[in-house]
């Protein structure tokens, strides 16, 4: 049961192309660039270790147990680590691309005719929460739904005058069609 821990990032389509992508690599789930990666790694050990030293080399003269002196200094040590990361953040701004694709809106469509062939109705928008209506505002998929319900509701129509002209064709002629 091996885990891959690196592997080169892929290059999102709409990279510039001018930047050099050659040494980025994900770990664990995130983009980093391996001579950052590498010079994080030392700062945090440089820090920690520092830490660690400093914290053994003072708590030794104060405190009557070496052994209890070591344990504050590893602490001293962790906390050094967390300063080493933070220090690597400042100094190493992240590499990721976010890039933010819009919707086809013959996709959307096709989407929503799929939804009201499965369920047959999506509903009246004016039933809906307000929260709903603003999320589906933010989303810009407010007027596709508005849309969607005045095709369902005019398709309801037509289906309703089709069914009086089928039950005047029928008065008229004595039940038989």
């Amino acid at each position: 049961m091996s885990q891959e821990l690196a592997r080169p990032a892929a290059t999102p389509p709409s990279a510039d192309a001018a930047r050099n992508t050659d040494n980025l690599y994900e770990v664990w789930g995130d983009t980093v660039d391996a001579r950052h990666l590498v010079l994080a790694i030392i700062v945090s050990a440089i820090v920690s270790l520092g830490a660690y030293g400093l914290a053994l080399l003072i708590l030794g003269g104060l405190v009557e147990s070496a052994q209890m002196a070591k344990a504050y200094a590893m602490l001293f040590g962790i906390l050094g680590c967390l300063g080493g990361g933070a220090i690597s953040a400042m100094l190493f701004k992240p590499k990721r691309d976010v890039v933010e694709h819009v919707a086809d809106p013959a996709f959307r469509e096709q989407v929503v005719d799929d939804l009201l062939k499965e369920y047959g109705s999506l509903g009246r928008l004016e039933d809906t929460s307000p929260e709903v209506v603003a999320e589906l505002h933010e989303l810009g998929l407010y007027e596709l739904f508005r849309d969607a319900q005045a095709r369902e509701e005019q398709a309801r129509e037509q289906s309703a005058e089709v069914d009086v002209d089928t039950r005047d064709s029928l008065a008229l002629s004595g039940g038989r069609p």
